[in-house]
């Protein structure tokens, strides 16, 4: 089977002929990678909209942080910091993703013109959220999520860290469709960083064939992420700040797009774009 058929296709979005390219906008004050500085609703839409004009597919905008020891923050705080950057990338022409973990924000999102939910906690963390994005017909991201990670990363202990999060996965797809979203409009998601480490991380990405398993589009958001970190500064050293893992993070894309990923989630967009483009290529030349 081919990259190509491998990859599949997600009702209610555009169909791309190669691995699609997600940017991030994080409209916050404390993104691990980038907090404060699209934090303004004017800033964030130009960002949104620069990296469309860099090969941006997709832009993914959320309002709440999901690092490590974050708080979150209040509903309110959330729709306020979301809803005007979702609607002014939507007026755009821009197909536009919500990250949230808020049916109320994802409902909100969508009436403003979202296509897409990319839910981190797979629809747990809001038991309103499966019904909301199943009566809106829009695609979800089911991500694998094992809690809220305020106070460190919980709940990281694995036996088979591929099995395992493929199972548990599965578990939480079964539940998504059942809640009624389509099953060609969900998309799965690693999870990689969230009660993960730096192994567990590598070891799925090395393992993505077995997360086609599941048999649904595959979302890879690996950008700047502490494995790049701790792959980068070797035995010995301390890791490079997230801003300087954006040329580890497109060798990620690469590799994904190679194995058969849907799209990759990056922050800095030019450098994946090209790399995307360059795996496709390749993937061409290998069909002729």
């Amino acid at each position: 089977m081919s990259n190509q058929n491998r990859r599949g296709q997600v009702a209610g979005l555009p169909e791309w002929d190669r691995c699609a390219v997600m940017g991030v906008v994080n409209v916050t004050p404390d993104s691990f990678s980038d907090g404060g500085r699209w934090f303004d609703t004017t800033a964030a839409v130009k960002h949104g909209l620069d990296m469309v004009g860099e090969g941006a597919d997709l832009v993914d905008v959320g309002g709440e942080s999901t690092r490590p020891g974050a708080t979150r923050v209040d509903e309110g705080e959330e729709l306020k910091r979301v809803i005007p950057v979702v609607k002014g990338l939507a007026s755009e022409g821009v197909t536009v993703s919500v990250d949230t973990m808020r049916a109320s924000v994802a409902e909100q999102a969508l009436a403003a013109g979202a296509a897409l939910v990319n839910d981190v906690s797979g629809g747990l963390a809001d038991p309103a959220m499966i019904p909301v994005v199943a009566a809106s017909g829009a695609p979800f991201v089911v991500m694998h999520w094992r809690g809220f990670l305020e106070g460190g990363n919980v709940k990281g202990v694995y036996d088979d860290v591929v099995r395992e999060v493929v199972d548990e996965l599965h578990a939480r797809v079964e539940a998504v469709r059942e809640g009624g979203v389509a099953p060609d409009r969900i998309v799965v998601d690693p999870g990689l960083g969230f009660s993960k480490n730096a192994e567990h991380d590598l070891v799925l990405l090395a393992h993505l064939d077995r997360l086609h398993g599941l048999g649904h589009p595959l979302l890879v958001a690996a950008s700047r992420k502490r494995f790049l970190g701790r792959v980068l500064a070797g035995p010995e050293g301390s890791p490079p700040p997230a801003r300087e893992r954006d040329a580890a993070t497109a060798a990620v894309s690469a590799l994904a797009a190679q194995q058969g990923a849907w799209a990759v989630r990056v922050h800095e967009v030019r450098a994946t774009a090209d790399a995307v483009r360059v795996a496709r290529a390749i993937e061409g030349a290998r069909e002729r």
